[in-house]
């Protein structure tokens, strides 16, 4: 099996997961920046620079289904104790290919690094680049483990008219490998419109933040 988070990350973009034996792997972090815990299909991943043993033995204690042990909040939080850090949601994470063609003619790249939306990427992701469509904004930037990731925001007075759906669709044309997202799995709005455009589920995703 793969060693890495990317190597397992990249086999997964092309559909092939983890043996779904129930186990858990647990593999360094790729960076400072990102650890974590993957779930895939009874099969879980844990990205962290801690002692594996550690690992293994805190999940043994989770008094829980064993496949479900990586996500379960007595976990979750026994790490966030352990490494300092916090935790916001637990996401659906999705794939997409990259789709031909330049991207649609009514997107425009925003280049001023003040504005609001470059700068909050730039806390989370690397080589970020926004492009605006009129009312809403597709954001493009390396995350976890130099994986190429997504988000859309669109705004309040045009929402119900997929727009997001269009946006998500366009940006598989801005890219030349998968594009990733991240969706809280209680925005049915956004896993609708990422799904209608073609971005299949692989898993869930816990992200651990510095």
């Amino acid at each position: 099996m793969a060693r890495t988070l990317r190597d397992i990350l990249d086999a997964a973009a092309n559909g092939v997961f983890p043996p779904p034996d129930g186990r858990t792997t647990v593999v360094p972090q790729p960076s400072p920046r990102d650890a974590g815990v993957l779930s895939f299909t009874a099969h879980s991943v844990v990205f962290t620079d801690e002692d594996p043993e550690w690992v293994h033995e805190t999940l043994r204690k989770a008094d829980c289904d064993a496949l479900a042990a990586t996500m379960n909040a007595r976990f979750l939080t026994a790490l966030l104790d352990r490494t300092g850090r916090r935790h916001e949601t637990i996401d659906a994470l999705l794939v997409a290919a990259p789709l031909p063609g330049g991207p649609p003619p009514e997107l425009s790249e925003i280049t001023d690094p003040a504005h609001s939306r470059v700068a909050y990427a730039r806390g989370r992701r690397e080589d970020v680049r926004v492009w605006a469509a009129r009312g809403g904004v597709v954001v493009l930037g390396r995350g976890v483990a130099g994986r190429l990731e997504v988000s859309v925001e669109v705004d309040a007075d045009v929402r119900h008219r997929g727009l997001g759906r269009r946006l998500v669709a366009a940006a598989r044309q801005l890219v030349d490998e998968p594009l990733w997202a991240q969706v809280a799995p209680g925005n049915a709005r956004s896993a609708r419109a990422f799904q209608a455009a073609g971005y299949l589920p692989v898993g869930a995703e816990a992200l651990l933040l510095p």
